[in-house]
């Protein structure tokens, strides 16, 4: 597997290695002891997963910007395997020197790439293409009182969501009505 750092420490994208014949692909999506060695020769902390999640989307939808909150922060390992995606985490991590910095990734059922999302960053992605499935490896539980989020167009982040028609979103209310990351 293929390692990219990027512009925030801890912030990691994954390309798992794929081989491809005239049967199609086979690829090892997760390797514990692999990912564990990258994080360890990066100094960082090697999670314990304790969940997986699935989710579908529609063209459109765009969930985010999620976290959990200590005691029940959580960590994601994510990936599209079906369909692809604009994924987004965004460092709320207070004291550090990218707080509020964000970095987006194309997650695709064909790019194979996952993003490794530590615990404080909050989440969030928008679905490119419609039947959009996400697999998230988590490292805690969810925990619906510890569950917050933060407006996704929050206008002091500044993040380029990568599609073309803003009244095409599909966004529920929760999301609509988040907080601001100046309130968090």
């Amino acid at each position: 597997m293929n390692i990219i750092e990027t512009k925030i420490h801890g912030l990691l994208i994954i390309e798992p290695k794929a081989f491809s014949d005239e049967r199609g692909w086979f690829m090892e999506s997760f390797n514990e002891q692999k990912f564990a060695e990258a994080l360890t020769e990066r100094g960082l902390p090697v999670p314990k997963f304790v969940q997986d999640n699935h989710s579908m989307s529609k063209k459109g939808v765009l969930r985010g910007l999620h976290f959990q909150i200590p005691p029940h922060a959580q960590g994601k390992l994510v990936r599209v395997v079906q369909g692809k995606a604009w994924d987004v985490a965004v460092d709320i991590r207070k004291g550090s020197p990218t707080y509020g910095q964000w970095v987006g990734v194309e997650l695709s059922g064909d790019n194979h790439k996952q993003f490794w999302i530590p615990e404080g960053f909050a989440h969030g992605f928008v679905a490119l293409e419609d039947n959009t499935q996400f697999l998230y490896k988590t490292t805690d539980y969810y925990a619906k009182d510890c569950e917050d989020a933060i407006l996704w167009n929050d206008e002091s982040l500044a993040i380029d969501w990568q599609f073309a028609n803003i009244d095409e979103l599909l966004i529920n209310e929760k999301d609509k009505t988040a907080g601001t990351f100046k309130d968090f």
